[in-house]
């Protein structure tokens, strides 16, 4: 019996959340007495993945093929559920992202497995098998039970610390036969963003809405993302005025993100918008209405005009850095 993890690797490399879901897996694991196996798909440098082994990982699977240069959600839910058997895994977890939504699903059919997806928290039980998860765009929870001998977890992003541990995983390597796998998905072009934060990756998260007025207002927007160290947002009203790029659109029908800091500048809080990011650890909301709904989900607020109060808070910032 095992715990199985499914790690993405951008461009060879592991991201905070991989090493957020092995965190999570590891305290799983120690919950069923059982060992964490960590399952990276596509090409990695050994140096990067005895990484996942000082989060709690007990062993690495590296399932690697010459031909793997895409990601198809079909072929990877094959590649995961052959490994899930091999290591007879009771318990299943992916991130909450873009890639274990899409996988997920596929492989809690393969394998007649329940799936609890989303989940924010350790399980409340073992036998039975209980998970929490939040519901109503966050306003609130469930808890979940899964009867299935097998339980595929999808974990949401920055819900869990991490917990760095002694390294003493073992790698095994795997040739997957990529062609076997009926791969239908082909990339015709590749564009790469560089030079900027990507929005889901963020630690700190910049966002403004209508509240700013005009998109010649956003410069000292900003100019606060980049003190901080910080992606730029928006709401969905502003990039459907084209004043911010649609990538930077966050909310129900535009990115789902979960940082530890959010603010939210002249945005007032709809649902649609709150269920994005109602995820976030601290939410700091400006806004000119007292009754705007963002204050109920913000833990601090600002009552003003984001023309007067963004100046002044980027002032504040740069004395605090002796800039």
């Amino acid at each position: 019996m095992s715990v199985l993890i499914f790690v993405e690797n951008w461009d060879g490399k592991f991201k905070k959340l991989s090493f957020e879901l092995i965190s999570y897996g590891a305290k799983v694991a120690e919950m069923l007495n059982t060992e964490v196996v960590a399952l990276s798909v596509g090409y990695v440098e050994e140096s990067e993945l005895v990484k996942l082994g000082n989060y709690g990982a007990t062993r690495i699977i590296s399932a690697v093929s010459d031909n793997m240069n895409v990601f198809d959600s079909q072929a990877y839910t094959s590649i995961i559920a052959d490994i899930a058997k091999q290591e007879h895994a009771k318990v299943i977890i992916l991130s909450n992202n873009n890639s274990g939504k899409a996988v997920a699903p596929r492989l809690s059919v393969s394998l007649k497995a329940g799936l609890g997806a989303g989940v924010s928290k350790l399980p409340l039980s073992i036998d039975p098998f209980i998970v929490y998860k939040k519901v109503y765009s966050g306003n609130a929870f469930s808890n979940l039970m899964i009867k299935t001998d097998i339980s595929i977890l999808t974990l949401a992003q920055n819900s869990f610390e991490l917990i760095e541990t002694a390294n003493n995983a073992g790698i095994t390597k795997v040739v997957i036969d990529w062609n076997g796998l009926s791969v239908k998905t082909k990339v015709i072009e590749v564009q790469k963003q560089s030079g900027k934060i990507l929005l889901t990756d963020a630690d700190v998260v910049v966002s403004g809405g209508r509240g700013m007025k005009s998109p010649d207002n956003w410069p000292p927007l900003a100019e606060l993302a980049d003190l901080l160290g910080a992606a730029t947002a928006c709401s969905r009203p502003v990039s459907d005025e084209g004043w911010r790029p649609h990538e930077e659109h966050t909310g129900q029908t535009g990115k789902i993100i979960a940082p530890n800091l959010y603010f939210a500048i002249g945005i007032s809080g709809a649902t649609q918008h709150l269920a994005g990011v109602s995820s976030s650890k601290f939410i700091v909301a400006i806004n000119t209405d007292k009754d705007a709904p963002i204050f109920s989900a913000a833990q601090y607020g600002i009552i003003g005009d984001a023309g007067k109060v963004l100046p002044k808070l980027v002032e504040a910032v740069k004395e605090l850095k002796g800039k």
